[in-house]
């Protein structure tokens, strides 16, 4: 579902817009009115059936110029021509996804995983680019752990299939848990499963390879005429690092960031970093993220949306570059704190590659996993929290 044949965006939750343009740049035009030190504004609350759409502004259409009346005198108008405006794209990030545990457990026990997705269907399906994060290995290889606390996440291959009907196109699995198996040496089988697992279903993965080289090789997306490279690293587990000769996920340092970005933008009109990255459980991101953060933007990267931490994490700019770092547990099985349970989906509007607006649903899960999104009061609480740490990230920035 590169591309859709029509965009009606499912637009029915608490949202945060920031909207504005400024002149067209080499890059997409960055948030150019994105104010992390101000408000917010509560547009509305969903309070009718989940699947109910709001529309929003459709792609847009080439405009005729019909020209003089053929029966008039010649006058100096000129001839009939058609102009082209670039068209709208809209594209949707996530927080992680980890369909193991208790959410596999859950999946077996009704049959289909894909009752996960159901309350946000819309919101991702009408995206024309929709983006996630697996963080679990989706394998039948191992058997499920069942509902247990355990660090070895897997998820089997019908979490596959729930995540392409629910409308995701490609996902990020430069993540730490995506070699997980539970049995002596089959981690690298893990791995190639969850890699047939997801081409099987039609998503694109982004961030792993039979080698290093590999791994960090940016993937490029068209749609509707313009490129969007995609480029995902991650830092936080060697064991699932990719060698030389051996498999895995492209490490995050900042030789494979530059390098990465640098051929991501060789074919690129757009440039968008997924890392995992930080510690886990603050809102606040580290001084390595930050680092990373700079220098991808500096590298040339156009958007940042990171993941891994568990909590939503701060999001600020540098340079008029959008960074992202961290949105949250989308789909998991932590319930010993809301802040696990809080995530963020995004969602971008660009007009041809000139980034145009940006909108924040917060969204919640419950203890199957579903996510849905976030009621007034939860949302609120979201918000509030984020654009706190914001103001104090931003200065970092400054």
């Amino acid at each position: 579902m590169w591309l859709k044949a029509r965009l009606i965006l499912g637009a029915f939750a608490i949202v945060l817009i920031l909207f504005g343009c400024t002149p067209a740049q080499a890059r997409p035009t960055p948030f150019p009115t994105f104010t992390p030190l101000g408000g917010f504004q509560i547009l509305g609350v969903d309070t009718a059936a989940p699947g109910t759409e709001t529309p929003t502004p459709q792609a847009a259409t080439p405009t005729l110029s019909t020209g003089p009346d053929p029966t008039q005198q010649p006058s100096s108008t000129p001839s009939p021509t058609i102009t082209d405006s670039p068209p709208l794209i809209s594209m949707v990030f996530t927080g992680q996804i980890v369909p193991a545990r208790c959410v596999q457990a859950e999946t077996d026990r009704r049959g289909s995983a894909d009752y996960i997705y159901e309350n946000v269907r819309d919101l991702i399906s009408n995206a024309d680019l929709a983006v996630g994060t697996l963080n679990a290995a989706i394998t039948d290889t191992p058997p499920m752990t069942g509902c247990v606390e355990t660090f070895v996440l897997v998820g089997s291959p019908i979490q596959a299939d729930a995540m392409a009907n629910a409308g995701f196109d490609l996902m990020s699995i430069a993540t730490n848990h995506i070699k997980n198996c539970g049995l002596t040496s089959c981690g690298d089988d893990a791995f190639y499963d969850t890699l047939d697992n997801l081409a099987r279903v039609g998503i694109q993965a982004v961030g792993a390879g039979e080698n290093s080289a590999q791994a960090i090789a940016p993937v490029i997306v068209e749609v509707s005429g313009v490129r969007f490279g995609f480029v995902s690293l991650g830092q936080i587990e060697p064991l699932a690092f990719a060698g030389e000769e051996t498999p895995g996920i492209g490490v995050l340092n900042e030789e494979n960031l530059r390098s990465a970005i640098a051929a991501a933008r060789k074919g690129s009109d757009v440039v968008i970093l997924l890392p995992h990255w930080g510690p886990e459980y603050t809102h606040l991101p580290n001084f390595s993220q930050m680092n990373l953060a700079r220098i991808a933007v500096e590298a040339g990267a156009d958007l940042v949306v990171g993941n891994h931490t568990h909590y939503i994490q701060a999001y600020v700019q540098h340079l008029g570059v959008p960074i992202f770092f961290g949105l949250g547990n989308f789909i998991f099985d932590q319930t010993q704190e809301p802040q696990r349970q809080q995530s963020l989906i995004v969602r971008m509007l660009f007009q041809g590659p000139e980034f145009l607006s940006y909108e924040i649903f917060p969204v919640m899960y419950d203890r199957t996993g579903a996510a849905h999104l976030a009621t007034q009061a939860e949302a609120v609480e979201i918000l509030t929290q984020i654009q706190q740490i914001n103001a104090r990230v931003q200065k970092d920035f400054e």
